[in-house]
């Protein structure tokens, strides 16, 4: 059975991907779990990857540990499994869209770090930022206007590039960041799909806060040091 080497749930966008892949389209898979308090994080991570890093996707003693490659390897191994759309054209803007979200949007991934159980609003923005945010309402519109008949995703049926933008939905969700009535009938479909709630769950369970400076440390980390000053 394949393995998915993830970091914390709670504050790992990448690790959240591939998973999201895998769950919501039923590919058995199971998790190892490392945190990124752990000292021996990089010394753990090493033995499944040569970058140190996760996510990784273990098929017996064989790794992939780039998030597109393993969607892709995933596409490959489970053809039927609808990691992609099926309409060519559709398929092409969807991996345009996910190597897009994989390499840019850097003022949101910087002012904005995925913090499942913390509530943020209003922090974070800047014209840089509703720059990146911009681009994702209009990306959202043109593909969900061409391919999103057949469903509430951006290509009708949830695919890979529903995953890669689910990090994203949930650091918006996070800052509570206002959007057009056509995208957050968009996000509100990503937060009601039973794979991102079961994510969301789970990272609320973890209580293993990595250390970072206000106002992105945890919001019940934040409210025990208020109360312990």
């Amino acid at each position: 059975m394949l393995q998915l080497v993830i970091g914390n749930k709670n504050y790992s966008s990448w690790s959240l991907r591939p998973w999201l892949v895998l769950q919501a389209l039923d590919i058995p898979f199971t998790e190892i779990n490392l945190s990124f308090n752990d000292p021996d994080f990089k010394l753990k991570a090493r033995q499944y990857s040569p970058t140190a890093k996760v996510p990784v996707l273990l098929d017996h003693d064989f790794a992939v540990w780039d998030t597109l490659a393993i969607v892709e390897y995933l596409a490959e191994h489970f053809p039927d499994a609808g990691v992609w759309p099926a309409d060519p054209q559709a398929r092409a803007t969807a991996r345009s869209l996910a190597a897009e979200m994989h390499s840019s949007f850097g003022a949101l991934r910087s002012a904005m770090p995925m913090n499942v159980e913390a509530s943020l609003p209003g922090i974070g923005m800047s014209e840089g930022v509703q720059r990146d945010i911009d681009r994702l309402v209009s990306a959202w519109a043109d593909c969900r206007a061409r391919f999103g008949d057949g469903g509430p995703f951006l290509c009708g049926a949830f695919s890979a590039v529903d995953a890669f933008f689910a990090p994203v939905i949930l650091r918006l969700t996070t800052h509570a960041v206002a959007l057009p009535a056509e995208a957050q009938a968009y996000v509100d479909a990503m937060l009601a799909l039973p794979a991102l709630q079961e994510w969301c769950r789970e990272a609320r369970l973890e209580h293993d806060y990595v250390e970072c400076d206000e106002p992105y440390r945890s919001a019940a980390e934040a409210a025990a040091a208020r109360t312990a000053s």
